[in-house]
């Protein structure tokens, strides 16, 4: 199996900071994984991410992407090799969905009937009628409806890598339970490596085929879900597994 990522002792820290964001860290993501990121704020999770796409640059170490130095790269073509879905989803209030999935394979030059097709197919695969949705505009969808729209915008011209942003962080829970769902199933399908930053324990242990856990810029332990349940490394991580355990308790007084 492939490095699909690799960050080699990489450290960040910010202007008028007292700590680094990201503190001399190292790990790999191999090809096809759907890696979580569980961690409080200011855990380092989402500079983790924006070092990956060169939103922003490391003070030290080494960002590999399947095999290359990203900083020996053109930022453009980095960031094209890579989907990137937030939070606050960002859709374009004057464009339609067409329009939004579509903008940067625009850019990229595409037939006009090579993006309709593409756009048909996105929609379908997010669980969108596209003979419903395509001429909709952002502000005529539900919360969760544009949530699939920015990952089918992500995924427009195929990138190897998903960087997800605590993507269902607005979403009421059971909406965000059936997009948990479908999330898995597009990842299954298209073997494509995910990074997924959630601060939700039961979100980041459900969706990774391996979590890992940051504080205070640091990794804690990156493992399976079942290797940290049964052996968490420290008292950071027992704590974490043990408020996990609390709102089990919390469910099974009323059962």
């Amino acid at each position: 199996m492939s490095v699909a990522i690799e960050f080699k002792n990489v450290s960040k820290k910010f202007d008028k900071a007292n700590y680094n964001a990201v503190d001399d860290i190292s790990f790999t993501v191999n090809e096809g994984e759907l890696v979580t990121i569980l961690g409080s704020s200011g855990s380092g999770k989402t500079t983790l991410l924006r070092l990956t796409n060169r939103l922003i640059d490391p003070d030290k170490g080494e960002i590999i992407l399947f095999g290359e130095n990203i900083k020996t790269v053109d930022v453009i073509k980095v960031r094209r090799r890579i989907g990137y879905v937030i939070q606050q989803i960002g859709l374009f209030p004057h464009m339609n969905i067409k329009e939004n999935i579509s903008v940067v394979c625009k850019l990229m030059k595409w037939e006009e009937s090579r993006i309709d097709a593409r756009v048909d197919e996105l929609l379908n695969l997010v669980g969108l009628d596209p003979k419903e949705y395509k001429y909709r505009f952002p502000k005529q969808l539900s919360g969760g409806q544009q949530q699939r729209i920015g990952l089918a915008r992500a995924l427009a011209i195929d990138p190897k890598i998903m960087l997800l942003d605590e993507p269902f962080g607005a979403i009421d829970s059971i909406t965000r339970l059936k997009l948990q769902d479908e999330l898995l199933s597009i990842h299954g399908g298209l073997k494509k490596t995910f990074l997924f930053v959630t601060h939700d324990i039961e979100e980041a242990f459900k969706m990774g085929n391996r979590v890992m856990i940051m504080n205070e810029g640091k990794i804690i332990q990156f493992d399976t879900p079942e290797n940290i349940i049964k052996n968490p490394k420290d008292e950071f991580v027992k704590t974490l597994m043990n408020s996990a355990k609390e709102k089990t308790k919390l469910w099974e007084k009323y059962i």
